[in-house]
């Protein structure tokens, strides 16, 4: 059994950073697709981003692209989520998620059906 673990979130000011990670359990780290969603309250889970298998290809939100950075650490069984420029409309419950289907598109990555695996969310919440 695959198990994902968030690194505890916090409160932070508009403009700030904050690095969230992901440790992942199993043997097979490098055969998942990893990607960080959100989910604010009364809103739908919302996709952030997605690092493939190798840990060179990533896709963004257009709302985040530019402000956050994932990356991964094979050794380490651990995906990062590195946030700059925190915004007030980024306070959200803040999940990374496993895909283990080598078939998935970067379309199919977009959407929370496709993840086998999640973590327990982790809170963020930007102040303004």
């Amino acid at each position: 059994q695959v198990q994902l673990v968030e690194s505890e979130g916090g409160l932070v000011q508009a403009g700030g950073s904050l690095r969230l990670s992901c440790a992942v359990s199993g043997r097979t780290f490098s055969s998942y697709a990893v990607g960080w969603f959100r989910q604010a309250p009364g809103k739908e889970r919302e996709f952030v981003g997605v690092v493939l298998r190798n840990g060179l290809s990533t896709r963004y939100a257009a709302s985040v692209k530019g402000r956050f950075t994932i990356s991964r650490d094979n050794a380490k069984n651990t995906v990062y989520l590195q946030m700059n420029s925190l915004k007030p409309e980024d306070t959200a419950a803040y999940y990374c998620a496993a895909d283990s289907d080598i078939g998935s598109t970067w379309f199919d990555l977009l959407n929370v059906r496709t993840y086998d695996y999640w973590g327990q969310g982790t809170q963020v919440t930007v102040s303004s």
